[in-house]
């Protein structure tokens, strides 16, 4: 059965889509690697809201509940909102990693839907120039990288907690331009360790 939910630590995890905008040359994905930890997170068919809402248990139990698989979840952007809307009405916080395309692919600005049901936002940045990022991330959307920026600059006037992700470790990724990007942008800055997920 493929894995729908999956925990680390004290957070639950969701695992929605198998799809992504990006080709991200770090990704295990990309090398055809779908493991994290014990869990097999391949999806042999994209689970319904409901099907995610029924294996989550109770959201109270754990600190938060993410939206992080090896695909973007904004993509199944109707059913991340079911989800999440659930989480948040039965007492959980709710945090979404993204690669900040959503709107971009959705064509529209999402992050007042968003607001009603996520408490918390994680935006790969993933580089401080457009040139690099192409390199690394092979975006399939022309546009993304200025895409990103722009979601990341609006999403603080809608989630309370925003913070932006760059890989250290990756060539040519300069990590406190990209820590500064952010700060110009009123948002928090992780830096996360190259072939170290989840």
């Amino acid at each position: 059965m493929d894995t729908l939910v999956y925990d680390i630590g004290n957070s639950r995890y969701i695992n929605l889509s198998d799809r992504c905008s990006l080709r991200c040359q770090f990704c295990p994905k990309t090398h055809h690697e779908l493991q994290l930890h014990e869990y097999d997170l391949t999806l042999e068919k994209r689970p319904t809201a409901q099907a995610i809402i029924n294996a989550l248990g109770d959201p109270t139990q754990f600190e938060e509940v993410v939206f992080c698989g090896f695909g973007e979840s904004t993509l199944r952007l109707k059913e991340l909102i079911g989800i999440a809307t659930f989480v948040k009405n039965n007492g959980g916080s709710v945090r979404l990693n993204t690669d900040g395309l959503g709107n971009l692919v959705n064509k529209r600005n999402i992050l007042p839907e968003l607001s009603t049901c996520v408490d918390a936002l994680c935006v790969s940045m993933n580089a401080q120039d457009e040139a690099t990022y192409n390199r690394h991330c092979l975006p399939t959307l022309k546009g993304s990288y200025t895409a990103m920026l722009d979601f990341l600059t609006d999403a603080p006037g809608y989630i309370q907690q925003v913070t932006a992700t760059a890989v250290d470790g990756l060539e040519g990724v300069n990590i406190k331009a990209c820590e500064t990007l952010a700060a110009e942008r009123g948002v928090d800055f992780r830096h996360r360790e190259l072939d170290i997920v989840g």
